[in-house]
């Protein structure tokens, strides 16, 4: 595979504070490839040094053949860049803000027509071509920021948290885009504080912790990194107070779904007779127990330390 990003030393400060430390990876051409970790950990920070939009501490990058540092210009013309938060014009109809963006881009005459109408096709936005973007829903203003990052055909695209605040069907429907937009050969960087998403879509991983990376690799191989551990999946009847099983089980690493519970562990009889006296003295009743494969999730749990519960608490489970 060629690499189309190559990433050295990337380092963000604000004042005292390290955003980004010093982070170095490749991106291959016609990838999917997951930037992962929870809010705060640096993921919007690359993508905007990236992007030309803050310039780096220390460190550069080369993007499609071009030196972050030296060619910025030229870098914006290959990439398209879909922010966690729109910003195209509320006033301006789906058709409009299609064509302005495609103008900042200098895509004009008839070869602008034919690009519009390309996008509004591809997204199912033909019959939204007139209506103001601030009318729509947000599933729909997603789609529509999409198309204009598209505008000129870029190589690379980067997505910051494309799905966040989507309700089930329209992030369902934006993953299915994005994975036919890697069909079509585009190369795209996705940042996300979703493991499932990352799971789902990405052809590699890369996770960051507090502006650092702390592994990247394919998702079956980071799944590996779980080695013989089993995971224990118990389903309660009722949502688990996390405070009290978090207590019981001192420092053990547990991820919380509401009713849905997994642990790792060594000692699958062990873990079940625990889990059983938890369930008795605390009058959580249980429905089912089970051993599962490991996930992305179960690795991210692994590899950090982190508990992973901050994901939910990003959805809104408590």
């Amino acid at each position: 595979m060629s690499t189309i990003i190559s990433v050295k030393g990337l380092t963000k400060y604000y004042g005292n504070l390290l955003a980004v430390d010093h982070v170095t990876f490749n991106v291959f051409e016609g990838e999917i490839f997951g930037f992962l970790g929870p809010n705060g950990a640096g993921k919007t920070t690359t993508i905007k040094m990236l992007t030309g939009l803050t310039y780096p501490s220390d460190g550069t990058a080369i993007i499609g053949g071009y030196d972050l540092l030296k060619e910025i210009r030229l870098i914006k013309g290959i990439v398209g860049v879909v922010p966690e938060y729109s910003n195209l014009y509320s006033e301006l109809s789906v058709e409009e803000n299609l064509k302005f963006m495609a103008h900042l881009y200098h895509v004009r005459g008839e070869r602008l027509n034919q690009r519009v109408d390309q996008l509004l096709k591809l997204f199912r936005l033909q019959d939204y071509r007139n209506i103001s973007f601030g009318k729509l829903s947000r599933g729909l203003k997603r789609r529509v920021t999409l198309a204009a990052a598209l505008v000129h055909n870029p190589k690379i695209l980067f997505l910051d948290e494309p799905t966040t605040g989507l309700d089930v069907i329209s992030a369902r429907n934006l993953r299915r885009l994005l994975e036919d937009l890697r069909g079509q050969g585009i190369t795209i960087f996705l940042t996300t504080h979703y493991i499932e998403e990352a799971e789902q879509l990405c052809d590699r991983v890369a996770i960051i912790v507090k502006g650092r990376l702390v592994a990247l690799d394919t998702v079956e191989s980071l799944r590996k990194v779980v080695g013989d551990a089993q995971i224990l999946e118990v389903m309660f009847k009722s949502r688990v107070d996390k405070a009290k099983l978090t207590e019981y089980f001192n420092g053990e690493i547990v991820s919380f779904h509401g009713d849905r519970v997994r642990i790792i562990c060594k000692d699958f009889g062990e873990m079940v007779e625990k889990m059983l006296k938890f369930s008795k003295t605390f009058n959580f009743e249980i429905s089912s127990i089970n051993t599962v494969k490991p996930t992305l999730e179960d690795a991210f749990v692994k590899l950090t330390g982190i508990e992973s519960s901050w994901m939910l608490l990003e959805k809104g489970v408590k």
